[in-house]
């Protein structure tokens, strides 16, 4: 419970002040301290932001000030951890449930898109449920899932978000097809060099439960346009 006790200074601090109509002070940082003293006032306030919205203020200073005063304290100190743990578990839980939900309805939104989308013309679909379109048709050797390839790829999620592409960068990239996501080992093995494929990937083939990055999230289903450049080794 670092945060409450740096939070307790600083905020007794600024509501004391606000309090005493001086309002909020406007010192120069003159000495080391000084910034220390800033910097963590600026720390606190980044994870009161996301962690600790709903805090009464005045209740908080009530707190802080009868503590410090040791008289009129409404919680006994050995409870006052508690109160604290349960709250805290009581918001994990949650948000671990928001979180669950969020993740179960993009699984379904990812799963009607594919249902509607390998009903579309041109789309071939594989035993694993990989979805495919083939946009060029090369004529070169095929990969293994041993082989290292070259490849300019644009990534999507259903909605059209743009999440990861080496065309956008100007720079085809390198890497092994047994080293990349399942959907992606699956269909590079499919295409012959020169060929330029469309992948529609399952969250099963993807990255399944797991948050990628900013944009992806659990269950997400993906789009790839990957053009087959060289087979390097």
């Amino acid at each position: 419970m670092k945060i409450i006790k740096f939070l307790g200074v600083v905020l007794s601090a600024s509501i004391l002040s606000s309090c005493g109509g001086q309002g909020v002070s406007k010192r120069a940082l003159k000495t080391e301290i000084d910034s220390v003293s800033y910097a963590i006032g600026m720390d606190v306030a980044k994870n009161v932001k996301t962690s600790i919205s709903e805090i009464d203020n005045e209740l908080f200073i009530q707190g802080y000030m009868n503590v410090l005063d040791s008289t009129n304290i409404l919680i006994k100190e050995e409870n006052a951890q508690q109160v604290l743990t349960a709250y805290f578990q009581k918001k994990q839980a949650e948000n671990m449930k928001k979180q669950q939900e969020e993740a179960e309805k993009e699984k379904g939104v990812g799963e009607k898109f594919l249902e509607e989308n390998k009903a579309k013309e041109g789309v071939k679909v594989t035993e694993s449920g990989l979805q495919y379109k083939v946009l060029k048709e090369g004529e070169g050797a095929k990969p293994t899932a041993e082989s290292k390839v070259k490849v300019h790829y644009h990534g999507t999620l259903i909605d059209g978000t743009v999440f990861d592409s080496s065309v956008d960068r100007g720079e085809p990239t390198e890497f092994g097809v047994g080293q990349v996501i399942p959907g992606w080992t699956e269909g590079l093995q499919l295409m012959s060099v020169g060929s330029k494929y469309k992948f529609f990937i399952p969250q099963s083939l993807g990255y399944g439960a797991r948050q990628a990055g900013e944009k992806i999230k659990p269950y997400s289903a993906l789009i790839f346009e990957v053009e087959l450049l060289e087979i390097v080794e």
